[in-house]
């Protein structure tokens, strides 16, 4: 099976949250593609955590250890396509990336976040369910 990652699902494995090994478990032998997007977010997840004094940042940068052995294959996106998903469906450019990733690749999204679900299927792309 091939997935489009988003920040949510990686956030989730390389943090230690709640979902991690179902995620990992659904992941298995699967391949995984992200817009090349994603790693800009996860620095910037782990700079908004270690603001907030949520993360130390040897924990981020044990995360980011952890992130860079995760087999995810990157894409990059036309920033015109971009634009015009965002002007479409009301939402940022960084989902936009995601499902520009998931149309281009025709790739179910793989993600926790219930915004960018409903933005995909509007977008028609498909999207995995995540029953963890």
């Amino acid at each position: 099976m091939n997935y489009v990652v988003d920040t949510s699902i990686i956030i989730s494995v390389i943090a230690n949250e709640k979902h991690k090994n179902g995620l990992i478990e659904l992941t298995e032998g699967a391949d995984l593609t992200a817009p090349s997007s994603l790693h800009w977010e996860i620095g910037n997840a782990f700079s908004a955590m270690m603001k907030r004094k949520k993360v130390s940042r040897q924990k981020a940068l044990a995360a980011i250890a952890s992130y860079r052995e995760i087999p995810i294959r990157f894409s990059d996106i036309e920033l015109e396509t971009a634009l015009e998903l965002s002007a479409n469906l009301n939402i940022y450019a960084y989902d936009a990336y995601v499902i520009g990733c998931a149309l281009k690749h025709k790739y179910p999204i793989l993600t926790l976040d219930k915004g960018l679900m409903d933005a995909a299927r509007k977008a028609g792309a498909a999207v995995k369910e995540v029953k963890l």
